[in-house]
């Protein structure tokens, strides 16, 4: 048999063996599973068609051809606060919510389960990947919008804040979905509802084009809220927009707990 040969490693005396058995510093594992989830979501071309090209598209369609009435001034002030609250329902609900459906349904969550991995820092790690996918998203239309002569306004600490908030409602909402239907049951709910609220989310078509009675149940959608609120500041300029944050927060509040309480991992 060979011998086994001791060396000293930092912080330790001799006859140290290396490697050290153990798990890794919990830092650094969130950062690798964060690391690995965004590079799945990346390499994956469905993901890329909901989350970048669609949105992309729409952008540039609407801006550019005379289709919906958006009211007065540029159809670019318009759409583009609401693509991005489209960006950020893509990623953070349809996206996840459909990667985390089949994650469960092929066991792939009860193995993480049993790593070494918190189960909260697997939802830490998934969290991570989709901010890092938004703020790709949110890069790419804004330099697109501003291609077409968008010309943004207010306080940037406050829309990062409306994205946060409308980040967090979005993902407690699509791990909810994710956690207690079938990958397939949640793999067609999540599509429909992307495109439910689309044209019925104040994101393309302005909610003013809805019946007054219509008009004021979708003032209460996350999506809805996360579009008047950009809009409010990025178009018109105003300050915090109290009643938007405070619809996001209520459903970031409600889909986030229900998602921990409800949640199945196989």
């Amino acid at each position: 048999m060979a011998d086994t040969a001791e060396t000293t490693e930092p912080g330790g005396g001799p006859g140290t063996f290396a490697p050290r058995p153990g798990a890794a510093p919990l830092g650094r594992m969130i950062r690798a599973q964060a690391a690995l989830e965004t590079r799945l979501l990346l390499r994956n071309g469905e993901q890329l068609l909901l989350v970048i090209i669609i949105p992309t598209l729409l952008l540039t369609l609407f801006s550019s051809v005379d289709i919906v009435d958006t009211g007065d001034g540029d159809a670019v002030d318009f759409l583009a606060p609401g693509v991005l609250a489209l960006a950020v329902l893509s990623t953070a609900f349809t996206g996840q919510a459909i990667a985390t459906g089949f994650e469960r349904r092929y066991g792939v969550l009860k193995r993480l389960g049993a790593s070494p991995l918190p189960r909260w820092g697997l939802m830490t790690a998934k969290t991570c990947a989709v901010l890092v996918t938004e703020v790709l998203q949110i890069a790419l239309l804004t330099a697109v919008a501003l291609a077409l002569g968008w010309s943004p306004h207010g306080n940037p600490a406050t829309v990062a804040l409306l994205l946060l908030l409308g980040t967090a409602a979005f993902s407690g909402l699509g791990l909810l979905m994710a956690g207690t239907l079938k990958a397939e049951v949640t793999l067609a709910a999540a599509n429909l509802v992307f495109l439910l609220l689309l044209f019925g989310g104040g994101v393309i078509v302005p909610l003013s084009k809805f019946p007054g009675g219509i008009e004021a149940v979708l003032h209460l959608l996350p999506v809805a809220a996360l579009s008047d609120g950009l809009r409010d500041v990025l178009r018109d300029g105003a300050g915090v927009p109290w009643s938007d944050l405070g619809v996001l927060a209520a459903w970031a509040v409600l889909g986030l707990g229900a998602a921990g309480r409800f949640f199945r991992w196989e």
